[in-house]
C-alpha cells in the first residue's frame, strides 16, 4: 500500500556506501530526503546525485540528511560515485543505499509496475523530524529532478510547522506570507508584529515571520 502525506514514515535497516544503517537511528531529530534511482550509471542519476552533492551546504544549514536508493549492488554504487564525482565535480558523502532485495524500494512503493517491473521511479520523499511524510514527488525517468524546488519546499515546510502561515504559489525564502485562516483578523497584530495586509478578509498577508 502506498504512503500517504501524514504517514509515518517506516524504518529499515540497509547496507549503503558509509555501512549498514538503521533508517531511524541514522536520522534522529533531522529532516530526510529519501529519493530513488532506476538504477546506477544511469544519465540522468548521474546529474541528480552531482547536484545533490553540490548543495550539500544548503541541506545542512536547515538540517536536512540525504539518503539515496538504488537496487543495484554495493560494488556498483562505488564505481558510480567515482563516475559521479569524475564528472560531476563534487563529493558525494552521503548514503546510497544497495536495495538489491527491493526491500526499501516495497516498503516505500518506489516500483510502479505501470513505469517498470523491475527499476524504481525518481521517488522523493520528505519527512520531518516526527516521522511523518510531509511530501512525496514521482518523476518519470525521463525527467531529472529540481533541487532547488525541493530546497524549496523544505523551507516551506519548516516554515508552516513552527507558525500559522502558508506559503503562496511560487513562493521564495524572504517572501511575505499568507496567514492561515484559522486566524482571526483581530489576532494578526499581536501574533504577526511585522505587519500585515488585507487584500480579502480570506487572503491577508505579513512578512516572513522567522527572519
Amino acid at each position: 500500500m502506498s504512503l500517504r502525506l501524514g504517514d509515518t514514515a517506516p524504518n529499515f535497516k540497509a547496507v549503503t556506501t558509509i555501512g549498514e544503517i538503521d533508517f531511524y537511528d541514522y536520522t534522529e531529530g533531522s529532516w530526510v530526503v529519501l529519493f530513488s534511482h532506476p538504477a546506477d550509471y544511469t544519465p540522468v542519476c548521474t546529474t541528480e546525485l552531482g547536484r545533490t552533492a553540490k548543495l550539500k551546504a544548503e541541506f545542512d544549514k536547515r538540517n536536512v540528511k540525504v539518503l539515496a536508493v538504488s537496487v543495484d549492488p554495493l560494488d556498483k554504487h562505488t564505481g558510480w560515485i567515482n563516475d559521479i564525482n569524475e564528472t560531476q565535480n563534487c563529493e558525494v558523502d552521503f548514503p546510497l543505499i544497495a536495495d538489491e532485495d527491493r526491500k526499501v524500494s516495497e516498503l516505500y512503493d518506489m516500483i510502479h509496475p505501470n513505469a517498470s517491473a523491475t527499476a524504481t521511479v525518481r521517488s522523493v520523499f520528505i519527512i520531518g523530524p516526527d516521522r511523518k511524510i510531509k511530501l512525496t514527488l514521482t518523476y518519470p525517468a525521463s525527467t531529472g529532478r529540481n533541487f532547488l524546488e525541493i530546497l524549496r519546499v523544505i523551507d516551506s515546510l519548516q516554515l508552516t510547522a513552527d507558525y500559522s502561515v502558508a506559503t503562496p504559489a511560487d513562493w521564495q525564502h524572504g517572501e511575505d506570507v499568507i496567514v492561515v485562516p484559522a486566524v482571526p483578523t483581530e489576532e494578526i497584530p499581536e501574533r504577526f508584529p511585522k505587519g500585515h495586509t488585507i487584500i480579502k478578509p480570506y487572503l491577508r498577508t505579513t512578512p516572513q515571520p522567522n527572519i
